[in-house]
């Protein structure tokens, strides 16, 4: 009974305000509420799939992907140390999913490109330089095999010349190069990209 008595003690102290767990005892008695953390009950809605599997593997790849910079996010602002422990716990776990989904995904030949449609073949292959300027950067994601690189596109149909345009202060253009620097792609390199290995292309290995 005192054990009973110190419990409800120290759930007070930390709960002041209460909870729903009588709630949940009427509503579900011992079984679990099928809820998340803020009550909205479960539906078919949590279910995210497409149907078809490297899809659907790529789509998970990318939500761990997503979890895991969302963790790294909640440690850097937090300062309790038992927090940051559970948080790079679910960090790692992160990472673990991705390794064995990837294999998974790489596992299931040939996977790209997802479905059965392989495209129109006079595109498929085809990029087309719509940057301004003349310092827009080449590497394998529009040169080399398997690319026809198009210098000067047609303007597009509306009589436009096809560009983007947008207008940004000069505090912008400073954040937006400094971004752009800090993630660049390096030009001279050519990965083996899962599109690769989910056409069976093993041209390289990756040392």
């Amino acid at each position: 009974m005192q054990k009973a008595l110190s419990r409800k003690r120290i759930f007070t102290v930390r709960s002041p305000e209460g909870n729903d767990s009588h709630t949940k005892a009427l509503l579900y008695g011992g079984g679990p509420a099928l809820t998340n953390s803020a009550g909205v009950p479960w539906t078919a809605a949590y279910i995210d799939t497409i149907g078809e599997p490297t899809s659907d593997l790529r789509s998970t790849i990318a939500a761990e992907a997503r979890a895991k910079i969302v963790y790294e996010r909640l440690i850097n602002v937090t300062d309790d140390t038992g927090f940051k422990e559970a948080l790079g716990f679910l960090v790692t776990h992160e990472i673990a999913h991705q390794k064995s989904f990837e294999k998974a995904l790489h596992s299931i030949q040939p996977s790209f490109p997802q479905g059965k449609f392989l495209g129109v073949p006079e595109f498929t292959n085809v990029y087309y330089n719509m940057s301004n300027g003349d310092d827009a950067p080449r590497g394998p994601w529009n040169e080399g095999p398997g690319w026809e690189f198009v210098e000067m596109p047609e303007p597009s149909v509306d009589g436009g010349d096809g560009l983007a345009n947008v207008q940004v202060s000069e505090k912008e253009v400073e954040m937006l190069s400094a971004m752009a620097s800090r993630t660049a792609s390096a030009t001279e390199t050519n990965p083996v990209t899962g599109a690769d290995l989910g056409a069976g292309q093993d041209t390289a290995v990756s040392k």
